[in-house]
């Protein structure tokens, strides 16, 4: 007995209508893998349509400028992170030592191990010429991961398990190695011919330095 194909899966407006459901994130995509391979300024619009598989036109119905497809790069591959990283320490049951050591593992696994760590480095290369950018960036990712990072900071303090600190200082600290480990993999290490940091290990020696010191 044969079977019938759905309306559905032979639909062609929905097949339509599903491409162009799929075609923001296939957009966000190319934008993001040539922004990191060719600078913000140096890709062109077309270039972005072309890998996304659409025409220019098409890119300009979803993104009216090419900042602001800059920032929607950003923002879905890392300010949208924020949220759900304060809801998961809304209900972390650990130590603050543990959250902090989680919070640096979890950077790195949605983060530092994806082609999103090609954009701190693209921003810091762009943000002279373009300020509202750097602006943005400041607003939507500094500003909420030096928050996040105080929070676990704080936690620490009015428990009793991390001695007063100056916060304002302490946060930079917690992020510097995780900006490193991206400038690292994106330029520096490229230049830096047979000297091997694997990341994880990278991580653990930087929060156990964090937490213990390095005396004895």
């Amino acid at each position: 007995m044969s079977s019938t194909p759905s309306l559905l899966a032979i639909d062609p407006q929905h097949k339509r209508e599903r491409r162009k459901q799929a075609r923001p994130g296939e957009l966000l995509q190319a934008a993001l893998s040539l922004f990191v391979e060719k600078g913000f300024a140096a890709t062109r619009v077309e270039e972005v349509a072309a890998l996304a598989g659409v025409s220019k036109g098409t890119l300009f119905l979803y993104f009216e400028t090419k900042e602001d497809l800059l920032k929607a790069v950003i923002r879905e591959n890392i300010a949208n992170l924020f949220p759900a990283w304060n809801e998961e320490f809304n209900s972390f049951q650990g130590s603050s030592s543990e959250m902090l050591r989680y919070a640096m593992r979890s950077w790195w696994e949605r983060i530092g191990n994806t082609p999103a760590s090609g954009i701190p480095k693209l921003v810091m290369g762009e943000a002279q010429n373009f300020p509202e950018i750097a602006t943005f960036y400041h607003a939507e990712v500094i500003e909420p991961g030096v928050a996040l990072i105080r929070r676990i900071l704080q936690r620490g303090i009015d428990c009793g398990e991390f001695r007063k600190i100056d916060l304002d200082q302490a946060v930079h600290t917690v992020y510097a190695p995780m900006i490193f480990l991206m400038m690292w993999k994106n330029s520096m290490g490229l230049c830096s011919s047979g000297i091997q940091i694997d990341p994880v290990r990278f991580i653990e020696m930087q929060v156990d330095v964090l937490l213990h010191g390095v005396t004895v």
